[in-house]
């Protein structure tokens, strides 16, 4: 048994923290701030909200609202050579995984020349970014309490992660009561992102005791409450809950890693710009049962945990019941099944390219369970499409 153990900043969790933001980016040394967040964000007034707190509290607000669902590079760019403009010395996320994403990668590129596709790897990040603070809105991506920004790159349409200690967040504010306003589906897809985070790193070959105490509290957390939530949206509890399990699922992922549905997911974001806690919802199931024989403990115990518990059952059958649970969330919550269900022209002739950008996810891949050739993707991409 050999492990290291991760831990992002500091965390406040509960109802209305969200309003601690100017005084942390003060406690921080800052008088001035970028906001990273979306159009969302601004439609629902929430950038306001955030921005106006800043403003109380003295710290001067540049906001920036174009982060796309599935940022880019070339945006990050554009937003740190904003920030450095105007002299900013904190950076604050507000949304989803992709503001938060962008707004860890800008911190960075503030104090390191370049541009994001840089840093794309692991540990290539040479100097400390300036402080952030990252506010979540959705319960799902834990990118409050990682070290990793993924983003795209235009050029040739391929997803990258920067990967990186110097990424994790100084201060995260999660506010269960910011995630009321998120309908059904987004509610839908990014519980199953958190799912997918904790499952994954339960089973990753990085998993230890530590990253597997997190695991199993967000799996079971998402099993209990993520049909609630997206079924009834104004209940707090189970927003809480499920903004716990993301936060729990997160801390697993930063410590364990992903495995093989994130990088099969990647192409599905980079070749036809499929959100990605769709993707990661949509192939978990067909993971996971390619998986389940490889690791029958552990998948046999998330089946468990998720709800389905068959006394006296052997091994093997405890582990393939984890795909069927998944299958059942996923039909309950009415997400898309099938790559043909998402309409975004994906054919079998996509498929061997999809496989060769999956396999080019080199450490998901390698923390996965069972060992996966090509030819091996592209048999889950084939089962998936029908």
């Amino acid at each position: 048994m050999n492990f290291n153990m991760f831990l992002s900043g500091r965390i406040s969790f509960g109802p209305g923290v969200s309003s601690q933001v100017g005084l942390q980016a003060r406690k921080l040394g800052a008088s001035r701030a970028v906001l990273v967040t979306d159009k969302t964000m601004e439609k629902l007034g929430l950038a306001e909200k955030i921005s106006d707190h800043l403003t109380e509290a003295g710290v001067e607000t540049c906001l920036f609202t174009g982060v796309e669902p599935e940022p880019s590079v070339e945006t990050t760019d554009a937003v740190a050579q904003l920030a450095r403009q105007q002299d900013c010395q904190i950076v604050v996320g507000l949304g989803g995984g992709s503001s938060m994403d962008v707004a860890k990668a800008v911190s960075v590129l503030i104090t390191n020349e370049g541009s994001a596709a840089n840093y794309q790897g692991l540990g290539l990040v040479k100097k400390p970014g300036v402080p952030k603070i990252m506010i979540p809105t959705t319960a799902g991506t834990g990118s409050e309490v990682t070290f990793t920004a993924v983003l795209i790159r235009r050029s040739d349409g391929v997803k990258g992660g920067i990967n990186d200690d110097k990424l994790f967040p100084d201060y995260s504010l999660l506010d269960p009561e910011l995630t009321l306003s998120m309908p059904p589906q987004v509610t839908a897809s990014t519980g199953m992102d958190a799912l997918c985070h904790a499952l994954e790193a339960f089973t990753s070959r990085q998993a230890s005791p530590f990253s597997d105490l997190f695991a199993r509290e967000a799996i079971e957390r998402v099993g209990t409450w993520l049909r609630v939530a997206a079924l009834n949206g104004r209940d707090l509890e189970a927003r809480s809950e499920m903004m716990l399990a993301s936060l729990y699922g997160g801390i697993a992922l930063a410590n364990a890693g992903v495995t093989a549905c994130h990088a099969l997911s990647y192409p599905l974001g980079g070749m036809f710009g499929v959100a990605h806690g769709q993707a990661n919802a949509l192939l978990i199931p067909y993971v996971a049962r390619f998986n389940a024989l490889a690791r029958p403990d552990k998948f046999a115990e998330a089946a468990g945990l998720l709800g389905y518990i068959e006394e006296e059952l052997p091994l093997r059958d405890g582990a393939l019941l984890c795909a069927d649970a998944l299958d059942e969330l996923i039909e309950d919550l009415g997400l898309p099944r099938t790559l043909k269900q998402l309409k975004v022209g994906i054919t079998p002739s996509h498929f061997d390219e999809m496989a060769a950008k999956a396999l080019a996810v080199a450490r998901p891949m390698e923390n996965n369970a069972r060992v996966m050739s090509k030819e091996d993707c592209i048999s889950i991409y084939r089962e998936a499409m029908e």
